[in-house]
């Protein structure tokens, strides 16, 4: 068996990675070419060109290929809802290369395009939640929950930062336990009069919460 040390791409020139993006497209008869395209017909990883250049936008850009999809339409909301439910259903912060499909709705090129760079999108959604400051007060929160079963994903996101992306029975998270699936729950019932305001929710997993049922756990 022959060992071979694969070759390190960071010192090859700026036009052979383009070339290559180029030459998918051509031997797709595409007239663009997408991250996942490119990582699985490429010579390189869509990664390698994203670090050097700072996104696939900028790529196609410089390859004079037109966007291989518009992003530009996509409310800011709906791209940090996206953010949220991939964090949640990991249990933890969302990695580069997670943001893709099934796991998104969204590639990781669409929030390059809006943010600059994958960090920066993570950083506005962080600020966007943070900005939304959620009071204990029956039928009020100045997210504007006033519905009482009405949870939005600022709200929920908040609720599972507080309890660690954990199930507050059990302890269980989907970080550790990929087969976990976390759900907020009203500890007070929203049939006894319970609201959704920050003191009257927890994180539950599926199990437990099923188990629960409109039981009062507090």
């Amino acid at each position: 068996m022959e060992f071979i040390l694969a070759e390190l791409h960071r010192n090859l020139p700026d036009e052979v990675l383009l070339a290559d993006v180029v030459s998918v497209a051509n031997r797709m008869s595409k007239t663009s070419v997408t991250m996942e395209e490119y990582s699985k017909h490429g010579t390189y990883h869509a990664t390698t060109l994203t670090r050097r250049f700072g996104s696939w936008y900028k790529v196609l850009e410089l390859c004079k290929l037109p966007p291989c999809r518009s992003p530009l339409n996509i409310p800011n909301e709906e791209l940090f809802a996206n953010i949220e439910n991939l964090w949640r259903n990991l249990g933890r912060q969302p990695k580069y290369h997670e943001v893709k499909k099934p796991f998104s709705k969204y590639s990781a090129g669409t929030y390059e395009h809006r943010f600059g760079t994958w960090y920066n999108a993570l950083r506005a959604f962080i600020n966007d939640i943070n900005g939304q400051i959620v009071e204990s007060k029956k039928n009020n929160t100045k997210s504007g929950t006033i519905n009482p079963r009405a949870i939005n994903y600022r709200l929920r996101f908040l609720i599972m930062q507080r309890d660690n992306f954990r199930c507050r029975i059990c302890g269980d998270s989907p970080a550790s336990n990929s087969g976990i699936t976390l759900h907020i729950d009203h500890i007070v019932p929203c049939a006894k009069g319970g609201q959704a305001t920050f003191d009257n929710l927890q994180t539950l997993c599926s199990k437990c919460n099923l188990g629960k049922s409109d039981l009062d756990m507090y």
